[in-house]
């Protein structure tokens, strides 16, 4: 919000303030901002859009992801798995070192104690997880850049 000067005489809008107004909203569109704000010899100044959403036609529906592990249990059931390998960390899950690398697993590897099954970013940090077991990969429950939760299960190794 813009700040009202404590003169009343001065709340007179000067020409180029209006130019700096043009020039923030300007800013606003380049930088892809929502709001901008500046003071400048005590004139305080904000700038915002807001973001609206974007209405669907009525017949719209989103494709379906083909990506389904055969036989893929209850969400309820796979936290019960006993092969379930679980997040240790809130984070956004990859399958791979690097976009377009390839993924450290898939369904159906076998995998050793300690091999790397995916990362979790967290606060800019990228932790390798670790397998538990040895076994075989029998179903991946994340999307590679899904946000995971602590707890949250990731991989069922059998």
């Amino acid at each position: 919000m813009a700040r009202q000067p404590d003169d009343k005489t001065a709340i007179k809008s000067k020409p180029d303030d209006s130019a700096l107004i043009r020039e923030l909203a300007l800013l606003l569109d380049e930088t892809n901002l929502t709001e901008i704000e500046i003071e400048r010899a005590g004139l305080r100044v904000r700038v915002a859009r807001t973001v609206g959403m974007v209405s669907m036609p009525p017949n719209y529906q989103p494709a379906v992801s083909a990506v389904v592990a055969p036989a893929a249990l209850e969400i309820t059931e796979v936290a019960k798995h006993p092969g379930v390998v679980p997040s240790p960390m809130v984070g956004t899950a990859y399958w791979a070192s690097e976009p377009g690398a390839r993924p450290f697993i898939e369904v159906g590897s076998k995998v050793s104690v300690g091999q790397t099954l995916l990362i979790i970013e967290a606060m800019k940090t990228m932790n390798q997880i670790p397998s538990p077991r040895a076994g075989t990969v029998t179903q991946i429950l994340v999307e590679d850049g899904q946000p995971v939760e602590f707890g949250e299960p990731l991989v069922i190794i059998e």
